[in-house]
């Protein structure tokens, strides 16, 4: 039985070993979901004669363990040498007292030879240093001793230790020509891009060359243990390579691409693609008869940005597999790659790392590959730390160091880091130390500020050549068949330019999930509000299964001990329902949950504190306060449901948790994924996920997702911060035109309701439809327990629907101002107005959805305002927010257009606060100061 696979004492089986079994649970997954499952590991145990004898050469346990400690520090990693290697003390043995070389020692319980200790069981001290510098100062280095699991560092040590004394580090002939075949092959590529395109910036892997036989080598060994599927998140470097020479992209597409041209076709939609280094691929692979699908992510130029989106995606893969295969993170892993300077120095790194092992949030983990190929800018301005993958030490993740100018080592490398993970559900990092030939493109010149290591490089032969030298002087590869080799690839990419010049790309594909969307068979004609094919749904509920949701919401396990200010919570909630009015907006959204899983929708909302809510408002999780037992009301009371409700409660993250959960919406469009923000303006530390994502992505890369942004919105005398979600740079992000134009695909729809049934309908509405679009809420704040702000039951039931205008009640005959607006102010306006007494003569009308703008609905709610043409209306937009922010901005030339197209002049007066560099002030007299203002411009001069 392999030693990395169980712990058996040497000499015994594993059916003796069974009673020192533990069983170290990993909660990669939420139990409401069923995902908990235990993680068993046999544990090694010392036998007394080990233990004595650990004891009596206490000073050769130290050496040992020092080499595996401190072994790194010595390792020849570095292909070009500027690594000065350390002289270590710590490695000497007589350091430890161990002075003459002659001298034998026992070994058993220090060493894990492979071998039975009897009668090998005395080493002279010259042979043990030897072989732990075999195993710990060579060409591969490890960082384990740190780990806090002694079974982790066991582990490893029988691992290291027992391969290094048998045949497991051979590598065979025909591992040796697919390894060749696919470094000689990339050299090939590079050199033919260099030759026909001389002015493309390809980010090429001359250097890095050993990054291709590694993934091939994690991909076989995943494929191998049963993985099905892989999710692959990686920069730009060598990904062109990795593309034509391992997942199959067809060098044909690649060079129409090259050469300007699109690559895919979809017809009637309005996409602009992406660069070359972000094209992706999702191909079939075979591994000894064993298809593994690798799902290669597109990525924006945002450094890393990508990795925590394939996070996401491959948890809900996993969810995906457990529903239909019964398998969860055995079949999915994720596999991310970096470069060295940006694993450092890109925060969403550590915020990524930080998901690794939560509850809600871990796919059991991540393979990491740094390709460690330097930058620009020296390591020594690039990072406080020895090395670039020191960050990973935070999650306590071992780190293997590896000379890329050796392909057999990076494969073994890989190949234990595979196994560390398959059987530890946890990360692992490899980093790949290699270099780029060039400099940060092809068409940089690094020497200007590393001449001494471009020396170098400009020297040495590649990585490609050296490799070949060495199996032909093994024996392993002839000459002619290297040449073979490569004179083969060239023809073939000869032959596909060619015949890129005929090429016609094709429509695009979608997979199986996505069908919902698919118009023509395989091909895609997208789906987009105004288009044909956009179906419209009833998005009402039957009152009994809104009242049995509501009250399944609050319903709690007999005996179940809820904290006695929820007690009110209960009530009220129950009586709003039996009442039919007063739905506050938890309940409301409670109530689209529950409909929803009824349905067979999954939902999940993910953010910083979600299950009690920001405001102590949604309690959609109880705790028991005598045992802290947490129970999900709606999955515990709709056990009919076929849909669960998951609360991630995240960590105090932003931009990983977001870009998590729009991973997952890439996966599943059969379900709801909902990011809660704490308050509106915590989006801006994921501003690139909003901007690279969100709002682009099916623009660049036809890749539709229904994620929801809720982010708490409004002025309330709480100063700059947490007053604004910025709904000016949410707008401004649309691509929402700027008059009524048929057949627009407008990228995401932002809303700033102030119902909790326009609330509720919004959320059934996001699933029911038969596209997907990212919504972008401004949420409630102060709205969520104000009276006025309440709905009726009846508001929504079957025949009801999200209003995008919400008309005045006031006549069209006596009105004289009409204003228009959008989001909580209304209260205010509506309040103020009455204690004016001006109800008859000031309409004041609701534009409840921003983007893409109801052109349509505002010209039929304000057509009866216009009269015969004689009566002059005074137009005004009212908002809280500064002129220079809010929705002004957006909607000032749109009701011009309406305005003109109803026969009036177009012009629409502004009243709010003026210009301000803040969202709001920290002064609370200027602030109320401002508001009264606001007010008396709403209503003066009449």
């Amino acid at each position: 039985m392999p030693v990395w696979l169980y712990f058996v004492r040497r000499g015994q089986t594993a059916a003796a070993s069974e009673g020192r079994v533990i069983a170290l649970r990993r909660a990669y997954h939420d139990e409401s979901f069923g995902f908990r499952k235990p993680r068993q590991f046999t544990m090694l145990d010392y036998t007394p004669a080990e233990l004595s004898n650990r004891a009596a050469n206490a000073p050769l346990l130290r050496y040992a363990d020092a080499l595996r400690t401190h072994g790194h520090r010595a390792a020849s990693i570095d292909p070009l040498d500027l690594l000065r290697r350390e002289r270590v003390p710590a490695l000497n043995p007589s350091r430890y007292g161990l002075s003459d070389p002659s001298g034998t020692y026992d070994i058993r319980g220090i060493l894990w030879t492979g071998q039975e200790p009897e009668p090998n069981n005395h080493w002279a001290l010259c042979d043990i240093t030897e072989f732990l510098n075999t195993v710990y100062v060579g060409r591969i280095a490890y960082e384990y001793m740190d780990l806090p699991s002694k079974t982790e560092r066991l582990w490893f040590s029988h691992l290291l230790e027992s391969q290094s004394s048998t045949s497991a580090l051979h590598c065979s002939a025909q591992r040796k020509h697919r390894i060749h075949r696919s470094i000689a092959c990339s050299e090939v590529f590079d050199a033919f891009l260099q030759a026909k395109f001389p002015n493309l910036k390809r980010y090429g892997l001359e250097g890095g060359e050993s990054m291709l036989p590694a993934l091939d080598a994690l991909i076989g060994e995943a494929a191998r243990a049963g993985v099905t599927h892989i999710v692959l998140a990686m920069p730009h470097r060598g990904r062109l390579n990795l593309l034509t020479g391992l997942l199959g992209y067809d060098p044909v597409s690649l060079f129409h691409k090259i050469k300007g041209g699109a690559e895919w076709n979809v017809e009637g939609g309005q996409f602009s693609g992406d660069v070359l280094s972000h094209l992706a691929a999702s191909p079939t692979l075979n591994y000894d008869g064993k298809q593994i699908k690798v799902t290669l992510l597109p990525n924006p130029s945002h450094l890393e940005a990508v990795n925590p989106v394939a996070l996401g995606k491959a948890r809900a893969k996993q969810y995906t597999l457990l529903k239909v295969l019964e398998k969860g993170s055995e079949g999915v892993m994720c596999v991310q790659i970096h470069g060295d300077a940006s694993f450092t120095g890109q925060g969403i790194v550590m915020e990524t790392l930080g998901l690794s092992n939560l509850p809600h949030y871990t796919s059991g983990g991540s393979v990491h590959i740094v390709v460690n190929i330097g930058y620009t800018t020296p390591a020594s301005s690039a990072r406080s730390s020895l090395y670039c993958s020191d960050v990973a030490k935070m999650i306590n993740c071992p780190v293997l160091h590896v000379n890329g100018d050796y392909p057999e080592d990076v494969v073994r490398a890989v190949e234990i880091a595979f196994k560390y993970r398959n059987y530890f559900r946890k990360d692992i990092v490899v980093d790949l130390l290699v270099y780029r030939r060039w400099g940060h493109n092809e068409l940089d010149e690094p020497s200007f500020t590393q001449p001494l290591m471009y020396q170098k490089i400009r020297a040495r032969r590649s990585v490609p050549a050296l490799y070949e030298d060495r199996l032909v002087n093994e024996g392993v590869l002839q000459k002619n068949t290297a040449t073979s080799v490569r004179a083969s690839y060239k023809e073939a990419l000869t032959d596909a330019l060619a015949a890129s010049a005929s090429y016609s790309p094709p429509p695009i594909k979608l997979e199986r999930q996505w069908s919902a969307t698919k118009i023509d068979g395989n091909n895609i004609k997208m789906v987009w509000p105004g288009s044909p094919e956009a179906q419209i749904f009833d998005t009402g509920v039957d009152a009994e299964i809104l009242k049995e949701v509501g009250g399944a919401s609050v319903s709690v396990p007999d005996g179940f001990d809820i904290h006695p200010r929820l007690q009110r919570h209960v009530r009220n909630r129950l009586a709003a329902l039996e009442k039919g009015e007063g739905i506050d907006w938890a309940t409301a959204e409670a109530m689209a949950f529950g409909s929803l899983m009824l349905g067979g929708c999954d939902v999940r909302i993910a953010g910083q504190d979600v299950g009690r809510g920001t405001f102590s408002h949604r309690h959609a999780m109880l705790v028991d306060q005598k045992t802290e037992g947490v129970v999900v009301p709606l999955n515990h009371a709709l056990s009919k449901a076929a849909g669960k409700l998951e609360l991630a409660n995240s960590s105090l993250s932003e931009e990983a948790v977001l870009a998590f959960e729009y991973g997952a919406s890439w996966e599943r469009p059969d379900f709801l994924p909902i990011w809660e923000a704490q308050f509106g303006d915590f989006f801006n530390g994921a501003q690139v996920i909003i901007d690279t994502f969100i709002s682009s992505a099916e623009t660049k890369w036809a890749k539709q997702s229904g994620i929801v942004l809720l982010l708490p919105h409004g002025l309330d005398g709480a100063g700059p911060e947490h007053s604004s979600s910025r709904i000016e740079r949410m707008l401004q992000l649309t691509n929402d035109p700027y008059s009524p134009r048929p057949n627009v695909n407008v990228n995401m729809h932002v809303v700033y309701p102030t119902t909790p049934a326009q609330y509720f309908h919004l959320l059934r509405r996001q699933v029911k439809r038969n596209y997907r679009k990212p919504l972008v809420v401004a949420a409630p704040k102060g709205l969520l327990r104000l009276a006025a702000a309440s709905s009726r039951l009846s508001d929504m039931l079957p025949g009801t629907k999200f209003r995008p205008v919400i008309p005045d009640n006031a006549s069209t005959d006596t009105a004289e101002r009409v204003i228009l607006m959008s989001g909580k102010l209304y209260y205010d306006l509506v309040k103020e107005r009455a204690a004016r007494n001006l109800d008859k003569r000031v309409a004041i009308i609701r534009i409840e959805e921003l983007a893409p703008f109801p052109f349509s609905e505002v010209t039929n709610v304000l057509r009866p305002y216009m009269g015969d043409g004689t009566k002059r209306i005074e137009w005004v937009w009212v908002q809280e927010e500064p002129r220079n922010q809010g929705a002004w901005g957006h909607v000032k030339d749109r009701l011009g257009v309406v305005l003109r197209a109803l026969g009036g002049n177009g012009d629409v007066e502004y009243i709010g606060r003026r210009e301000d560099a803040v969202p709001a002030p920290g002064i609370g007299d200027t602030y109320r100061e401002q508001q009264k203002a606001v007010m008396d411009r709403a209503f003066s001069g009449l």
